[in-house]
C-alpha cells in the first residue's frame, strides 16, 4: 500500500465527517444560505494567499528543479485560478473582499507556513496535500450528489474537473516519492502533519458555515 494511501484510510473518519458538515450537504442541494457562502469565500481568498506561500517555501526546499517546478507552478497558476473563481462569486453574490483572516483560516495557515518554513520538505509536504487532495474528493462526491439548478454549479465543476484531478495525481505522486525517501521519525511527522491539516479542512468549512470571527 502507498504512503498516501494508508494515511487516507487512517483519517477516512475525518473526510466524512468534513462530507457531513451542513455547509457540504446544503451546497450540494442548491440551499447553503448565500451570506455563509459569501464567508467562506472572502476567507478562501485570504486562505490561498498564504497557501500560495506555503508551496514557494516548499518548492525552496524541493530535492530536484522538476519538483521545484511543479510546485511553484500551482503556487502561480492556483492563485489565478481561485482568483478568477472567487472574482466571479464577488460579482454573483455581491460578496466584498475581507481583509483579515478569521479565527479557522488564521489556524489553518498559520499551522502551513509553520510547517513548510520550520520542518522538512516531506512534512511540509504532507501539510499541503489536504488541501488538494480533500477538495478533489469533496469535490467528486458533492457532484454526485448535487441538484441542478445549482447556485453553487461554479464551484462544484471546479473541484470535480480533470484538470484538478491530474493536479492531484501529481502532489500524490510528489508525497508518495518524498515519504519513500524519509526517515521513519519523518514518516510518523508526515503523518500527523496531514492530520492536522484535515482537521483545519474540518474546521474551514464548520467556521464558514457559522460564519465565526473572532470574539474580541
Amino acid at each position: 500500500m502507498s504512503f498516501t494511501r494508508a494515511i487516507w484510510d487512517e483519517t477516512k473518519d475525518m473526510f466524512d465527517a468534513i462530507l457531513a458538515l451542513p455547509f457540504n450537504r446544503e451546497l450540494a442541494d442548491g440551499t447553503l444560505d448565500s451570506k455563509r457562502f459569501a464567508f467562506y469565500v472572502q476567507q478562501d481568498s485570504l486562505y490561498l494567499t498564504d497557501y500560495a506561500r506555503a508551496l514557494a517555501l516548499l518548492a525552496a526546499k524541493a530535492p530536484d528543479s522538476a519538483s521545484a517546478e511543479l510546485l511553484l507552478g500551482y503556487a502561480k497558476e492556483g492563485i489565478e485560478v481561485e482568483r478568477a473563481l472567487h472574482e466571479r462569486f464577488y460579482a454573483t453574490f455581491a460578496i466584498e473582499p475581507a481583509t483579515r483572516q478569521e479565527p479557522a483560516c488564521f489556524a489553518y495557515t498559520q499551522f502551513l507556513l509553520a510547517r513548510t518554513a520550520l520542518d522538512a520538505y516531506p512534512v511540509g509536504l504532507a501539510a499541503v496535500l489536504p488541501c488538494f487532495w480533500i477538495y478533489r474528493e469533496a469535490g467528486l462526491e458533492i457532484a454526485r450528489r448535487a441538484r441542478s439548478p445549482n447556485p453553487y454549479a461554479a464551484w462544484i465543476e471546479t473541484y470535480s474537473d480533470d484538470a484538478f484531478g491530474v493536479a492531484v495525481a501529481q502532489m500524490l505522486e510528489l508525497t508518495d516519492t518524498a515519504a519513500a525517501m524519509a526517515s521513519e521519525c519523518e514518516c510518523a511527522a508526515m503523518r500527523e502533519a496531514y492530520a492536522v491539516s484535515t482537521r483545519c479542512e474540518w474546521r474551514f468549512w464548520d467556521g464558514a458555515y457559522r460564519m465565526e470571527r473572532w470574539p474580541i
